[in-house]
C-alpha cells in the first residue's frame, strides 16, 4: 500500500516535473525567439543602413567621376573658344582724301574758263532739275515775288502770294489795293510795309506806263519800284527766256570760294562771271550755283564731306569733311526735306523732291525757316 502511494507521488513529481520543464522550455524558446527576432531586426536595420550608405556612397562617386568630365567639357569649350579665330570688328572704309584744288598763282584766263566750266557740268548732273524757286504763273506774279523776296526766304513768299494774288490777280487790282489790307498779307515776309509801297507802286508803273503788261527789257524793267538788275534778270530769263545772271548772296560767295572772281560788287562779279561762259548758259548757270549754296555749300558750315564737286573746289576743307556729319548738314530735296516751292516742276518731284507746305502748316524735320 504503501509502495502504491510513493508510486502514486513519484508519478505526480514526475508529472510535475515534465510540465515544468515543458514550461521551461517553452519560456526559453519564447525568449530565444525574441531574442532571435531582435537580433533580426537589428540586422535588418543595420543592413540597410549599410545599403543606404553604400547607395550614398555609390553617388558620391558618381558625382565625382561627372565633375572632372563636365568640368573637362567647359574646359575644352572655352579652349575652343580662345583658339577659334575671333572676328575683326568691320572698318569703315577710310573717305578718300580729297586735297583742295587750288588753281595755279598765275592762272591764265583760258584754264580759268575751263575750270569754272567743269564746275558748272558737274553741277548740272547733280541739279538737272534746278529751276526758279519762287511759284509763279506769269511774268506779273514773278516780278512781285522777286520783290518780296528780298531780306526773306522764297519759302515764305510762296507761303504769301497765293492769299496775295487771290485778291490782287493783275496790276490794275493791286495798284487800287488798300495799302493796310496788302500790309496784312505781306507781314509774314517782313518789311511789310515798305514791301508794300513797292508792289503797289510796281503795279502802278506797270498800268500807266506799260499798259498792265511787264517789260520785257532789262532797261525798263530797272525803272519799275523795287526792281533792280538781280530781281531783272529773274524775271527776263524765267518768264522772258532771255539770258541773265542772278548774284544774290549765294552766287557771290560761291564765285569766290571756286576763285572764279575776287569782286565784291554784284555789277562786277555779273561781270566777271559772265564772260567765262556762252550767254545761253547764264540763266542755268545761276540756277546750279544757287541750288548749291542752298543745299550743301552753305555759308557757315558747307558740307565739304558730302560734296560732289569737292575734287574741284579750292575752298574744300572750309566745312565739315567727314562723310557722315557732312550728310547731316544737307538740305530740301538732297537732306530729305520739304523744298521751297508749293508747286515744284515735274522734273523736282521725279527726282525725290518734295513740296513745301502752305502757310501755317507744320513742316517736320526740315530746316528752319530762314536758313537758305
Amino acid at each position: 500500500m504503501v509502495v502504491r502511494r510513493d508510486s502514486a507521488v513519484g508519478e505526480q513529481a514526475s508529472g510535475g516535473a515534465k510540465k515544468t520543464t515543458k514550461a521551461a522550455a517553452s519560456g526559453s524558446a519564447k525568449r530565444s525567439a525574441g531574442a532571435a527576432g531582435k537580433a533580426a531586426g537589428a540586422a535588418a536595420t543595420e543592413m540597410a543602413a549599410s545599403a543606404k550608405k553604400a547607395a550614398s556612397a555609390r553617388k558620391a562617386a558618381a558625382a565625382k567621376k561627372a565633375a572632372p568630365k563636365k568640368t573637362a567639357k567647359k574646359s575644352v569649350e572655352k579652349a575652343a573658344k580662345k583658339s577659334a579665330p575671333s572676328k575683326a570688328p568691320a572698318k569703315k572704309a577710310a573717305p578718300a582724301k580729297v586735297t583742295p584744288a587750288k588753281p595755279p598763282r598765275n592762272e591764265s584766263h583760258t584754264a580759268l574758263v575751263r575750270r569754272a566750266r567743269r564746275i558748272n557740268r558737274e553741277l548740272a548732273e547733280v541739279y538737272p532739275y534746278a529751276h526758279p524757286e519762287l511759284d509763279f504763273e506769269n511774268p506779273f506774279q514773278l516780278v512781285i515775288a522777286t520783290v518780296l523776296s528780298a531780306q526773306t526766304t522764297d519759302l515764305r513768299v510762296n507761303q504769301t502770294t497765293p492769299a496775295l494774288f487771290a485778291k490782287y490777280p493783275t496790276p490794275e487790282d493791286l495798284a487800287a489795293a488798300n495799302p493796310e489790307e496788302v500790309e496784312e498779307i505781306l507781314r509774314p515776309t517782313g518789311f511789310f510795309r515798305a514791301k508794300t509801297k513797292s508792289v503797289i507802286g510796281l503795279s502802278k508803273a506797270l498800268r500807266d506806263d506799260f499798259g498792265g503788261e511787264v517789260p520785257g527789257r532789262l532797261e525798263d524793267l530797272v525803272k519799275l519800284p523795287g526792281v533792280g538788275r538781280k530781281t531783272a534778270f529773274v524775271v527776263l530769263g524765267n518768264a522772258f527766256g532771255r539770258p541773265g545772271l542772278t548774284v544774290d548772296t549765294h552766287f557771290q560767295r560761291l564765285v569766290r570760294r571756286w576763285q572764279w572772281t575776287d569782286a565784291k560788287e554784284p555789277d562786277k562779279i555779273e561781270a566777271a562771271v559772265g564772260a567765262l561762259f556762252p550767254k545761253s548758259e547764264w540763266t542755268m548757270l545761276s540756277h546750279h550755283v544757287i541750288f548749291h549754296g542752298r543745299r550743301i555749300c552753305h555759308a557757315r558750315k558747307p558740307a565739304c564731306g558730302a560734296c560732289p564737286i569737292a575734287p574741284l573746289c579750292p575752298a574744300y576743307g572750309e566745312g565739315e569733311t567727314d562723310p557722315e556729319k557732312a550728310k547731316k548738314l544737307l538740305k530740301y530735296e538732297k537732306g530729305g526735306f520739304p523744298g521751297q516751292r508749293l508747286n515744284p516742276p515735274q522734273a523736282y518731284l521725279d527726282a525725290g523732291g518734295i513740296p513745301a507746305p502752305p502757310l501755317g502748316a507744320p513742316m517736320p524735320g526740315s530746316p528752319p525757316v530762314g536758313t537758305e
